[in-house]
C-alpha cells in the first residue's frame, strides 16, 4: 500500500490568521509546527495500518513549511517552487491512496483563509462552478487512478469534499467562524482524529474509486487587475472573456494546472508592480 499525501497550511487545527500562513509573520513559526505534527499524524496513522511508503507534497505557498527535522523520518518528502503540477506533485498510477490535509474552501466561498491557488485570484471557476483547489488536485489524482480517502480543514471544505469524492473520510479541525476566524479542535485532539481517520483510510483504500473525469475542463480565473489579465491572454489557448477575467479548454488536469500556476505568478507580479507604481507617485 502507497500513500500519497498533499499538504496545506490553511486548513490546520489552530490556524486562521494570516499572520500564521505567511513567511515572516510572527505566527509562522509556530504554523509551521502546527503543519508538521499533523503530518506526522497521518504518517503514523499510515504505517500503524500496513502502508509500505508515504510520499508527502508539501503544498502552500513557497511550499517549503514543514519542518523536516521533525517530520517522520519513514516518509518521503518532495518540497519547493515551482512544481510541474503544483500541489500535486509526484503523485503518481503507485499510489494506492491520496490524502489531502490542511485544505480551504474555495475563493469566493466562505471558509477560513479561502481562496484558490493564488488569494490574487477573485474566483476560479471550473465547468461554470466554483472549484476548489482540492476538487483540482483531485482530478490530477483520477488522471493516474489514484482516489481521495482522506481530506482534513474546516468544516466548509469538509462539507464539500463530501460531496465531491466518492467514499472519502474528512476530519473537520475548525468551524469557520470567518475569513480569519474559526472555533478549532486543540490540536492533539485534531492529531488523534487524523491519525485514526488515516488508518482507517489505508484499510479502506482498495473499496474507494478515483474521481469521475469531465470530458473537457473550461476554466475560468478572475484576475486582480487589467494588466494581469493582459498578460495573462499572451498565453497559448488562454482568452480573454472580460476585462479581468481569462478563460481556457483543456483536455487533461495537468495543462489545466500548469495554466493555473502560469496565472499565479502574472497576478502576483501584476500586483506587485502596482503597489511599487503607487508608491513611487507618493
Amino acid at each position: 500500500m502507497r500513500v500519497y499525501i498533499s499538504i496545506d497550511m490553511e486548513g490546520i487545527s489552530g490556524i486562521a490568521t494570516m499572520d500564521q500562513i505567511v513567511r515572516g509573520g510572527h505566527g509562522y513559526p509556530r504554523a509551521q509546527r502546527l503543519m508538521t505534527a499533523e503530518a506526522n499524524a497521518a504518517i503514523e496513522g499510515a504505517f500503524e495500518a500496513g502502508a509500505e511508503s508515504v510520499l508527502i507534497n508539501d503544498s502552500h505557498g513557497t511550499m517549503d513549511n514543514l519542518l523536516h527535522e521533525e517530520l517522520d523520518p519513514r516518509a518521503r518528502l518532495i518540497f519547493g517552487t515551482p512544481k510541474l503540477d503544483c500541489m500535486a506533485e509526484g503523485v503518481s498510477a503507485e499510489h494506492d491512496v491520496a490524502m489531502f490535509l490542511g485544505y480551504h474552501a474555495a475563493a469566493g466561498s466562505p471558509g477560513v483563509l479561502s481562496h484558490t491557488y493564488s488569494s490574487h485570484f477573485y474566483e476560479v471557476r471550473l465547468n461554470g462552478s466554483l472549484v476548489s483547489e482540492a476538487e483540482v488536485n483531485a482530478l490530477q489524482a483520477a488522471a493516474v487512478g489514484v482516489p481521495i480517502g482522506l481530506l482534513t480543514g474546516d468544516d466548509v471544505i469538509c462539507g464539500v469534499a463530501e460531496k465531491a469524492f466518492p467514499g472519502v473520510r474528512t476530519v473537520a479541525v475548525k468551524v469557520a467562524h470567518g475569513h480569519t476566524a474559526a472555533d478549532s479542535l486543540s490540536p492533539s485532539e485534531a492529531r488523534r482524529q487524523i491519525r485514526e481517520a488515516a488508518a482507517a483510510t489505508v484499510r479502506g483504500a482498495g473499496e474507494l474509486a478515483p474521481l469521475r473525469m469531465p470530458d473537457t475542463l473550461e476554466l475560468e480565473i478572475d484576475m486582480p487587475s487589467t494588466p494581469a489579465a493582459e498578460l495573462g491572454a499572451l498565453i497559448p489557448g488562454v482568452r480573454r472573456i472580460a476585462d479581468k477575467t481569462l478563460a481556457g479548454t483543456f483536455t487533461t488536469p495537468a495543462e489545466l494546472l500548469g495554466c493555473v500556476s502560469v496565472c499565479y505568478h502574472l497576478a502576483a507580479d501584476a500586483m506587485i508592480s502596482r503597489m511599487a507604481l503607487f508608491g513611487r507617485r507618493g
